[in-house]
């Protein structure tokens, strides 16, 4: 779901927010910093204070946030779900910006396999009881200074 209510003192740039507790999740940080050579995406786990700053008081948020990818634009706007992932695919370089080409799908449909992959995610790729910490070349892209 997108807003068009800016975020209040959010910082310059997208941010991504991603569940640092996830395996899946902390490959997808790290995939998305390699494909994004102009820099343009910044990352907060969301469990962290940076997070719940970002999204307090944004209007129009599902009750039940997804908690493993969501997408504070720069323009302000919050995507969640199949829209997040697709729209930082998108601004991605090299191949997998293609993926946003997905969008043709319903998103009931997109939404649908999002949520799959996001119950199973734990069992496939792990849960870690603290945020990695990031390699030193990825810290810089950080707001909350874990990854």
């Amino acid at each position: 779901m997108a807003t068009s209510q800016p975020v209040e003192d959010a910082p310059a740039g997208d941010v991504v927010l991603y569940d640092g507790h996830c395996g899946l999740c902390s490959r997808s940080v790290r995939f998305i910093a390699r494909h994004d050579a102009r820099g343009r995406f910044r990352f907060a786990a969301l469990q962290s204070d940076v997070a719940r700053t970002l999204l307090d008081g944004t209007p129009d948020l599902p009750a039940q946030l997804p908690d493993s990818v969501i997408l504070v634009a720069a323009d302000g706007a919050v995507l969640v779900e199949s829209e997040a992932a697709l729209r930082i695919a998108a601004a991605l370089d090299g191949p997998v910006r293609h993926l946003a080409r997905l969008q043709v799908v319903p998103r009931p449909i997109r939404d649908a396999v999002y949520r799959l992959v996001a119950r199973t995610r734990y069992r496939i790729f792990g849960r870690h009881d603290e945020c990695e910490i990031p390699a030193p070349w990825l810290r810089e892209r950080f707001l909350d200074g874990a990854a």
